[in-house]
């Protein structure tokens, strides 16, 4: 049996043809993936129904916002994204303490992401780590850069950043993992460890926590993270 691109990647590859334009299955199909994508962007987190998820798996949690009042400033302004409002900011200070690491969950360009995947991540990482772990931060209209600050508030050594990526045509709720050693304002994307594509059709939650619990180990022995940081965790046991 002959099988053709389309049997080997998820792409939009092979459509095939009606006379000089796509089969209306096809172009359907792509207006909807267009749609959903959009769509995961512009949707808003709904912090409470995640806080409560998380309280019924035993997770503390905050709820804090970014200096980005809305969803229409948070994408016209991606520095306000990066940087806590007045208010999370002093709510955060009251937490402060000498934390082994932090993981901030941040709705970034898809809540729906956010919403599938952060809780069932966290509870394949949580119990794997002997570390002292600040309380789940949850952050609306936040992107990758506010663990910086969020970690530094609180005094931890380690963020790691749970966060919605930009949604692709066939991918509209991956999650991505960015993890960043001395988090503080002014770090660069280069300082940091990123996993990617965290989703029932990319990496599953199995394997990002095995790889994640790597890196939080190595960053930990070596005190960095970033380009200097490899990720070779071996291999998962075929059940692992």
């Amino acid at each position: 049996m002959t099988k053709s691109l389309r049997d080997y990647t998820p792409a939009r590859v092979d459509l095939g043809r009606s006379g000089h334009s796509l089969p209306t299955r096809e172009l359907l199909d792509f207006q909807l993936a267009h749609a959903q994508a959009r769509d995961a962007v512009h949707l808003a987190l709904d912090v409470n129904s995640l806080a409560v998820e998380l309280n019924q798996k035993n997770i503390p949690s905050i709820a804090l916002a970014s200096a980005a009042p809305d969803r229409t400033t948070y994408l016209h302004r991606p520095d306000l994204g990066r940087q806590l409002n007045p208010d999370s900011r002093e709510r955060l200070q009251e937490l402060k303490s000498s934390y082994d690491a932090v993981f901030v969950i941040a709705d970034g360009l898809s809540a729906p992401a956010v919403h599938r995947h952060a809780t069932p991540l966290l509870e394949a990482i949580l119990p794997k780590l002997d570390w002292n772990i600040a309380p789940v931060t949850i952050v609306q209209q936040g992107r990758v850069a506010i663990g910086d600050e969020i970690g530094e508030i609180l005094g931890a050594k380690l963020a790691v950043v749970l966060i919605g990526e930009r949604p692709g045509l066939s991918s509209p709720d991956s999650l991505g993992i960015y993890l960043t050693w001395n988090p503080r304002p002014g770090r660069t994307d280069a300082e940091r460890n990123c996993i990617s594509n965290v989703r029932a059709e990319g990496l599953s939650y199995t394997l990002a926590a095995h790889k994640l619990l790597f890196l939080m180990n190595e960053a930990r022995r070596l005190r960095l993270s970033g380009v200097p940081l490899k990720e070779s965790a071996q291999a998962l046991p075929p059940h692992g």
